[in-house]
């Protein structure tokens, strides 16, 4: 926890509950709220390089981090690759680790800290003691919690709708290519008085596999 009774302690307390109702973490939380909800949280530093979420991990779940200092990159893992492709970079009022700490479930991304950082971090054990002494606030925040995630859950969903639109263009434009194709190969076999190869036409484009 915070070192309340430390004037540095008050003041990193004040700057986590500040951040933690920004656009990047739990807007929708109450400023009363945020305050109860720091007060459970431990502070923690992180050196440039090190891991602070990997990707996969059923371990080390149990937590989520506020930013209040530095940077950390997103990585998700590209299996066809082996490698990993940035996705996003996050700053201070940015919340990682959320969906862990309610579910359990295996890490869906690597967070890694890009610069020295100060965090302020949240484990499933004090998320569990703030829910038994503080349960009107604690459901707040997993409302807020929720909503977030529904949030991310919809931007994705809205992503994916985009990526099957271009990827329907993408198969009308190979089609009508395929098409004018068999028309040219038909005109020059008939021009020359021979049938068309089997293959030919066949051959002339490959297809995208349609998307859903």
């Amino acid at each position: 926890m915070f070192l309340a009774k430390s004037k540095t302690g008050e003041n990193v307390q004040v700057k986590a509950a500040a951040l933690l109702i920004t656009s990047g973490a739990l807007v929708e939380l109450s400023a009363a709220d945020a305050r109860e909800v720091v007060g459970y949280m431990r502070p923690e530093r992180a050196k440039a390089g090190q891991v602070i979420i990997r990707e996969g991990e059923s371990s080390r779940n149990d937590f989520m981090a506020l930013v209040l200092h530095g940077e950390v990159t997103v990585e998700n893992a590209i299996a066809a690759a082996h490698d990993s492709m940035v996705v996003s970079v996050l700053g201070p009022g940015s919340l990682i680790g959320d969906m862990g700490i309610i579910d359990g479930g295996r890490r869906s991304a690597t967070c890694v800290a890009a610069t020295d950082l100060a965090l302020a971090v949240l484990t499933r054990e004090a998320l569990t003691r703030l829910m038994e002494q503080k349960p009107a606030v604690a459901a707040r925040l997993l409302l807020a919690m929720s909503k977030r995630i529904a949030d991310h859950l919809r931007e994705t969903n809205r992503k994916l709708m985009t990526f099957a639109q271009v990827s329907k263009a993408l198969q009308q434009e190979l089609d009508a290519a395929h098409g004018v194709n068999k028309r040219l190969l038909d005109q020059l076999a008939a021009q020359q008085g021979k049938p068309v190869p089997p293959s030919a036409s066949t051959t002339a484009s490959k297809s995208l596999p349609r998307g859903a």
